[in-house]
């Protein structure tokens, strides 16, 4: 089963596969440690909160490495607009592109 990341918009943007995080054309552009996702190349980028990519406001919590690169599941599909939930956090997914 595919978990869809969401923009806080409702818009899909990506996919996590393990712990990585794809771009909906499957290119792998980041990577999770628990809820914390980072850049494929390490930097930390933002949380993981209901299926959103985004600052939570947790200052900088490092760099993680660069894993290799995992290759590319493909693309899943677009699930399409899931509609906009009022998050209370800003959108940061595409800090990972």
């Amino acid at each position: 089963m595919t978990h869809y990341i969401y923009a806080t918009s409702g818009k899909a943007v990506g996919f996590v596969q393990g712990r990585y995080v794809h771009a909906l054309n499957g290119n792998t552009v980041g990577q999770l440690r628990g809820t914390h996702v980072h850049r494929l190349n390490g930097p930390y980028v933002g949380e993981l909160y209901e299926n959103q990519v985004v600052d939570k406001n947790m200052g900088n919590l490092g760099n993680i490495g660069n894993p290799g690169n995992p290759g590319s599941p493909g693309s899943p599909g677009d699930p399409g607009n899931r509609g906009n939930r009022g998050c209370p956090y800003r959108d940061v997914f595409d800090d990972l592109l």
